[in-house]
């Protein structure tokens, strides 16, 4: 990233970002297509990480022909009680960074395909909620990621241009959001290897290996 100004702001990812919820996810979509007999590999689960359920059956909808979104939902929430599903594990790098960059006046916001309920609780939980100038999640935005409706609605909140931002994710379909923002991306390999992360600017294995606002691997 030599020879580029440094970032001003940033913008957060949360599943599989500051949480790692992606087990206990695709446990769910499993389940979920168990019980409608359809038949899956890891392949259609990973079409669900980092992307708003319903933007994955709109792009095909012969994943549930002739049942509702509405439905579906409603299945979801009742396998999400199951309580043998895997648990949500938090990421204590990815809060050490969040309190660094607030420790340092660097504003910062989160863009989740998660709604706004889920989002919040995380971040409670986490301790880190009134950290964040704002919000953007799943029903705030009419296109989800890897739209850039999201990061972009993000930049207006934090009120900085989008070449000033960068954006942490875990996702393919998170790096194209953020990068057809017009951001650039630093990627963390909590859901996917180093590979499929290729189009971040950066990828690491934890938050804390980053180097801010260097946007370099630290010690290097």
């Amino acid at each position: 990233m030599t020879g580029e100004q440094r970032p001003r702001a940033a913008l957060f990812d949360l599943d599989g970002t500051l949480i790692n919820s992606e087990p206990r996810s695709m446990a769910t979509w499993s389940r979920l297509l168990d019980a409608h007999g359809i038949p899956h590999d890891d392949t259609v689960l990973h079409r669900f990480m980092g992307r708003r359920g319903a933007d994955v059956l709109a792009d095909d909808p012969s994943l549930f022909p002739a049942v509702t979104w509405d439905v579906l939902v409603a299945e979801i929430q009742e396998i999400g009680g199951h309580p043998d599903l895997p648990p949500v594990l938090d990421l204590p790098e990815s809060v050490t960074f969040l309190r660094g960059l607030h420790a340092a006046g660097t504003p910062f916001g989160l863009v989740t395909s998660a709604d706004r309920a889920w989002a919040e609780l995380s971040l409670n939980r986490l301790g880190v909620h009134g950290l964040f100038k704002g919000l953007v999640t799943a029903a705030d935005v009419v296109h989800g990621k890897p739209h850039p409706q999201g990061y972009l609605a993000g930049a207006d909140i934090l009120g900085i241009d989008p070449e000033h931002i960068v954006v942490f994710e875990d996702t393919p379909a998170g790096i194209q959001a953020g990068k057809a923002a017009g951001m650039r991306v630093v990627a963390i390999t909590t859901t996917h290897d180093r590979a499929k992360l290729s189009e971040a600017d950066l990828v690491v294995d934890h938050l804390t290996e980053v180097d801010w606002p260097r946007l370099a691997p630290r010690g290097r």
